[in-house]
């Protein structure tokens, strides 16, 4: 599959009369369709819902996109709470699903009548201790530990993860939890990351489904949701097929109908929390080449670096690259195309073939719209880039300003450096 951009080098020449680069520009269009998708995919579902993972693209902007479309949130901290809740996205639209969790979070996503997905058996007594009082409605994360495999092979770890419940200690949270009031119960899992295969949600689900048909039989609950949480993936390399949400929605409702409906479980939710899915291809770093180097291997160097797009750095994560306006020229140079950290992790690519590179062309990095912006940081004293989204009607609306210094500063300003600074 080639992976064409979804903004021509004209757009971003006009673009950075305004707006300099690098910056994260996001396609409305995209994310509107694919939101579509997903909701269509699920229909069969009355009561299915999209948690969009904030943490992948926290910005309001995008997330209320998402919501036109019936999106939750799914929220893991309390800032994350605070955005949601700033959004008018609260009560059973949040799922709370946190880990080694602080008092304050919990105080807020109870606060706010956020379901709360426990992390561990716990955090029950925790939770009790806060609150005075479990919610009538709450979840569980599980993690039956080993390896998650399927046909195509070993696709995670579970247990090697610190999340979750193992499978005896949820039988015994459940047990709890209905002793201490609890009515309603979900049931989440996050088996594996960025699968590109149409089996993944189909599997996992199956598994789930019957796990929910014998703790409804072993503790008498009411299972009234199943959180299936994220591990769509997208596909990062040209060579990927990408996973397909029809196909995928309609394998959940194969087993859905084979499990959960001959137990009297018809009426049980399906959740979802991708955020890599509904945000990742539609998101690009767009950054320009302002150096060159000819040593021992030959080298770009970008105006944006690891702050910008932590991945290649952090994972050796893959992001391909389109030189705008040479789309169909051959690919006959190998770069290392670098950012300026003081880190020789700092590269975008290595051994990368691409056409032939000049100062001042763009480079498009595929694939950033989701824990792309989101992971940035400030090493080296640098700022991260500006959001920006690309309206349907082709107009271009700036959703995150870029840092400046006094940003970098702020955090100072009981200090006398600050004001030898600035004044």
């Amino acid at each position: 599959m080639k992976k064409v951009p979804f903004v021509t080098k004209e757009k971003i020449e006009e673009i950075t009369k305004t707006y300099p680069t690098p910056f994260h520009i996001y396609d409305e269009k995209g994310i509107r369709e694919n939101a579509k998708a997903v909701k269509e995919a699920f229909a069969w579902n009355k009561g299915f819902k999209e948690y969009f993972a904030v943490k992948a693209t926290p910005n309001p902007f995008l997330i209320d996109i998402l919501h036109e479309y019936g999106c939750g949130c799914d929220c893991s901290s309390l800032t994350e709470l605070m955005l949601s809740n700033a959004l008018g996205i609260n009560g059973e639209d949040v799922m709370f699903s946190s880990n080694d969790t602080p008092q304050e979070d919990y105080e807020y996503a109870a606060k706010i009548g956020a379901i709360i997905n426990l992390d561990d058996i716990t955090h029950i007594a925790f939770l009790e201790k806060i609150l005075g009082k479990l919610p009538e409605t709450m979840s569980c994360r599980y993690n039956p530990g080993g390896v998650f495999q399927m046909s195509n092979g070993i696709m995670d770890n579970p247990g090697d993860s610190k999340y979750g419940f193992t499978t005896e200690q949820l039988f015994e949270g459940f047990r709890i939890l209905k002793e201490k009031g609890v009515k309603r119960f979900g049931i989440h899992a996050f088996l594996a990351s960025n699968t590109v295969t149409n089996e993944y949600y189909p599997q996992l689900a199956g598994q789930l489904f019957e796990l929910a048909v014998k703790l409804k039989e072993e503790t008498g609950v009411s299972v009234s949701f199943i959180n299936l949480s994220g591990g769509v993936g997208i596909p990062y390399t040209p060579e990927q097929e990408p996973n397909d949400i029809r196909v995928i929605g309609e394998g959940v409702r194969k087993v859905y109908e084979e499990i959960l409906v001959p137990a009297g479980m018809g009426d049980v939710a399906i959740y979802t929390e991708m955020g890599r899915f509904m945000m990742g291809p539609y998101g690009a770093l767009v950054t320009q080449a302002i150096h060159e180097k000819h040593t021992h291997k030959e080298y770009i160097g970008v105006d944006a670096c690891a702050v910008n797009l932590m991945r290649p750095a952090m994972y050796g994560a893959y992001h391909h690259i389109t030189v705008l306006g040479k789309e169909d020229h051959p690919c006959g140079h190998q770069y290392d195309v670098t950012g300026s950290l003081c880190e020789n992790n700092d590269k975008f690519a290595i051994d990368r073939m691409l056409p032939e590179i000049e100062k001042g062309d763009y480079l498009v990095i595929h694939d950033t719209g989701a824990h792309g912006h989101a992971m940035g940081y400030n090493y080296n004293g640098k700022l991260r880039s500006a959001e920006l989204l690309l309206k349907e009607e082709g107009s271009v609306q700036l959703i995150r300003r870029a840092e400046t210094p006094k940003d970098y500063f702020a955090t100072l300003d009981c200090f006398e450096v600050f004001e030898k600074i600035f004044g």
